[in-house]
């Protein structure tokens, strides 16, 4: 078979996947914008979903684990400029030291690109009327959530600048500190609980349109090699549980809290307090499962070598 047509038929089936893989995360770009438009129109601009989020603000002084303790504003202290340029530095080191440029773009522009994102969407484009006659500690505007932004982002951008073969390791041990960071903000009262999720959707519409584009240029490919069970075991499982446990959870403590709000039950606080951390943790585990699900065999290492009568092209 003459070595250029059978180059033009791997270029062909190469550029066929990367179309592919691009249409699938301009979807799902779509799609978490349409969520964030619905998380916030549901619990920022009702008055139910202003009373529940100012329920579950006053639920956390009731969490003994974490506020009473002061750990939350602790932890949160630590994310700061300083340590947010530290992650940057990271997963660009790591990126050049792969001599992946393109990837080291994507992955610091996740983390820039969303944390710019959020404050302009928080400061200037998503306000917070008050409907409900709040008290004007609870009536500042803070949707979505930075400190969740900073989390989900750094995770996201280590997924994608990091080997194929360690992006499921990388996404278990870096969700478990993101949502922790997610469960902290709400504690400190720093957020409320549509802020995270508003942040989860937030950073996923930014990884998968940056990865669009870098299908769009042609630098994904077909991952090939072994299969990683263990990956399956220790990472996809975990991030199951957790999503649909918190997402199920959340969702049935939600309901009861708002059926609750105008009967004035005492028990509401704790209810939407309970409710707002079990959805945060399921959403962050959610949208994580759903990128590594839009990357299964999605190496974007860009095209390797290609091979022609023993040489390499």
């Amino acid at each position: 078979m003459d070595p250029r047509i059978e180059l033009d038929a791997v270029g062909g089936a190469r550029d066929a996947f990367g179309e592919r893989v691009r249409k699938r995360l301009r979807c799902a770009t779509a799609a978490a914008v349409l969520l964030l438009a619905a998380v916030y129109a549901a619990f920022v601009l009702t008055g139910t979903g202003q009373r529940w989020e100012n329920a579950a603000l006053a639920g956390r002084h009731l969490d003994e684990s974490l506020a009473a303790a002061h750990d939350a504003s602790r932890l949160l202290d630590h994310i700061t400029v300083s340590s947010l340029a530290a992650a940057v530095l990271v997963l660009a080191a790591i990126g050049l030291l792969r001599r992946r440029y393109a990837l080291t773009a994507a992955a610091v522009g996740t983390v820039c690109g969303s944390l710019l994102a959020a404050e302009i969407l928080k400061r200037y484009v998503l306000p917070r009327p008050d409907l409900v006659d709040a008290p004007d500690g609870l009536t500042h505007n803070s949707f979505p959530s930075g400190h969740t932004t900073i989390a989900m982002s750094v995770m996201f951008g280590l997924i994608l600048v990091v080997p194929y073969r360690l992006r499921g390791l990388a996404a278990g041990i870096c969700y478990l500190w993101a949502a922790f960071v997610g469960a902290y903000t709400v504690a400190a009262g720093w957020h409320r609980p549509s802020d995270m999720l508003g942040a989860d959707l937030l950073v996923l519409a930014v990884v998968c349109g940056l990865t669009a584009a870098l299908a769009r240029t042609g630098r994904v490919r077909r991952a090939g090699g072994r299969r990683f069970p263990l990956r399956a075991l220790l990472v996809v499982l975990p991030l199951t549980f957790f999503a649909l446990t918190g997402l199920v959870t959340g969702t049935i403590l939600l309901l009861d809290s708002m059926f609750r709000l105008d009967a004035r039950d005492p028990a509401v606080p704790r209810l939407a307090y309970e409710s707002g951390h079990a959805l945060a943790a399921g959403a962050g585990a959610a949208v994580t499962l759903l990128l590594l699900a839009l990357l299964r065999h999605v190496d974007l290492d860009g095209p390797g070598p290609r091979r022609s009568r023993g040489r390499v092209l």
